[in-house]
């Protein structure tokens, strides 16, 4: 029907008249209430968001030389935010004369990494960034552990 017959059937109705597809031959029209329809939307999108979770990066320092228990506890923190959903970036620092051992802070991100291996990933290998070597481990995604 023409626009002007649209327009004037929506006025009747009391409703509003919403071009869905301007750009098409003819236009596509629908009567709806404008009103009603964009607070749906809204809160719709209220909802998406309150469901909607951020996956925040946590990150654990160590040095090449740390002792076991300590390694354990940051072993531990790790899973804690592993478990909770958190992705996890674990550095090792190297200071003065360690900068020539960079095997030792790599084996101990390997080793690291294979800890966590039954709940997280390791998203990439260690590399070394100045004095920093580092690698990420993210949660493993649900479907994997109901296995």
């Amino acid at each position: 029907m023409s626009s002007q017959e649209a327009l004037r059937l929506a006025e009747e109705h009391n409703l509003d008249l919403v071009k869905i597809s301007p750009n098409a031959v003819p236009p596509v029209c629908k009567l709806m209430d404008y009103g009603k329809y964009r607070f749906e939307q809204t809160k719709r999108e209220k909802e998406a968001r309150k469901n909607q979770r951020v996956v925040e990066i946590k990150e654990i320092r160590m040095s090449p030389s740390i002792d076991v228990n300590d390694f354990n506890v940051k072993l531990r923190n790790a899973q804690k935010f592993l478990s909770e959903g958190n992705r996890c970036k674990v550095t090792v620092r190297f200071r003065g004369r360690e900068m020539a051992h960079t095997n030792l802070g790599q084996d101990l991100l390997l080793k690291f990494a294979q800890d966590c291996g039954e709940m997280a990933v390791m998203d990439k290998s260690p590399k070394l960034e100045g004095r920093h070597m580092s690698i990420f481990l993210s949660p493993k995604p649900a479907k994997d552990a109901k296995k």
